[in-house]
């Protein structure tokens, strides 16, 4: 979240970033929310100082009507007792009442349309993420490893996990619906191992391993930018008005909302794992077969708070952290840099990790590591005292994916097959697992 201060003293920053997000000359997209016309169709800058202006001229006139009322008050009581008439001043006195209730409703009005527009306006891109519409304009930053050449084709995970009988789409659909998974023996086991063994990798680093609340209310929603944006994305217990977390970014960032944090503590690295849950809106008809996109998955959360000014450093510290889960499995994976359109809302920068998959012969998604600068630390107002001034300022937030565990589960499987469907356990696994082999056991 953005706050008017720094619109008005860097418009043109604002503007820039604005156009790498493709919002600034398009219609505002929240203006039906707003009492504006619908079809109103303003750069995103120009509404937002031209509301900006309208609050502070409102605010400075209903102030100015107060002042107008208590010296008429005053003149009242001077007139009573001199015996003069008062008519004139309270007559006077119901004119200023009534532009003061007037003013004070548009200033009520104004007020929400501004902040409508401010919660649901994207963070500004970084100055060196590249400009771009979709993914094809995305950055490969860097690749490791060599995909391997099999002497067999490769199946998908779904029909090894079948071949095992340790995977079950059918049965997870009869008891909760499409995009659910129930694993077996193995496989289960092998996903637990992958979750232990990222979270031993991460607290090595110095994070503090934390196990958070699934549930989460809706101020630790917004403090995260998932609300009011991505509702539509998000389950929710109405009876209970909580949240099931659509990731440990949520709870874990908001441990220190609304606090004042002292700048030698900082930095402050959390790990956590969670399940994750997500309606995956918008995504109908995409990977319906496996556990690539599923409304439930487990994943292992990196969270930090740091001083601005170490923002960059630790942003890269989280991304090699995440990367090295993928070298020590011996997994081929590359990073990219996203452009702007591709960026998550909250997100000033992001990379992605992306994991090779022999069945599709392709790299897809497995970590996106963000840096939020005091985007969110502004939505969840988290703030550090420096130690040098003794001045408050907002911390900067990042997190990254550490990684998603499911889709860890695929890359193992697809690169460790074997031709009679067994799979090899990746050696950093086998004290988890116990086995250097997994197969079929009934």
């Amino acid at each position: 979240m953005h706050s008017f201060k720094d619109i008005r003293e860097n418009p043109e920053r604002f503007k820039l970033g604005w156009l790498k997000r493709g919002l600034y000359e398009e219609k505002i997209p929240v203006a039906e929310a707003l009492s504006l016309a619908p079809e109103i169709k303003v750069p995103l800058l120009e509404l937002i100082m031209d509301l900006d202006k309208k609050r502070r001229d409102l605010l400075y006139r209903v102030e100015e009507i107060k002042r107008l009322k208590n010296e008429a008050s005053k003149e009242i009581g001077k007139c009573k007792k001199e015996g003069r008439d008062t008519a004139p001043i309270i007559g006077k006195m119901q004119g200023l009442g009534e532009e003061e209730k007037q003013k004070t409703d548009e200033l009520r009005v104004t007020e929400e349309n501004l902040n409508t527009l401010l919660v649901s306006t994207p963070n500004i891109p970084a100055a060196d993420v590249p400009p771009g519409d979709d993914e094809s304009f995305n950055q490969i930053v860097r690749s490791h490893g060599t995909p391997a050449v099999f002497q067999f084709e490769p199946l998908p995970h779904y029909e090894l996990g079948g071949k095992l009988g340790m995977m079950d789409f059918d049965r997870a659909g009869k008891i909760s619906g499409s995009r659910f998974s129930i694993l077996f023996d193995d496989l289960a086991l092998l996903e637990w191992s992958l979750m232990r063994f990222m979270l031993d990798q991460q607290m090595s680093k110095g994070y503090r391993l934390t196990l958070p609340p699934f549930l989460i209310n809706g101020s630790s929603m917004f403090g995260t930018g998932q609300l009011p944006k991505f509702a539509e994305d998000a389950f929710k217990c109405e009876k209970w008005d909580l949240y099931l977390a659509p990731t440990a970014e949520v709870p874990v960032t908001n441990f220190h909302r609304d606090e004042i944090l002292e700048g030698s503590q900082l930095p402050i690295r959390y790990c956590a794992y969670t399940p994750c849950f997500r309606s995956e809106a918008g995504s109908y008809g995409k990977d319906m077969k496996g556990l690539i996109r599923q409304h439930q998955f487990n994943k292992v959360e990196l969270v930090k708070f740091t001083l601005p000014e170490k923002s960059e450093e630790e942003h890269q510290s989280l991304l090699s952290d995440a990367e090295e889960i993928l070298r020590k499995l011996q997994i081929p994976y590359r990073v990219s840099l996203l452009c702007s359109r591709d960026m998550g809302f909250s997100a000033e920068k992001c990379y992605d990790i992306e994991v090779w998959l022999p069945s599709e012969k392709r790299f897809r998604e497995i970590s996106s590591c963000s840096n939020f600068g005091d985007f969110q630390a502004r939505r969840a107002n988290i703030r550090f005292r420096r130690e040098s001034t003794g001045k408050l300022e907002f911390v900067h937030t990042l997190n990254g994916s550490g990684l998603a565990v499911g889709r860890t589960l695929i890359a193992v499987m697809e690169n460790f097959q074997q031709e009679d469907g067994s799979i090899s356990v990746p050696e950093v696994l086998r004290p988890y697992l116990g086995k250097d082999l997994i197969k079929r056991q009934r």
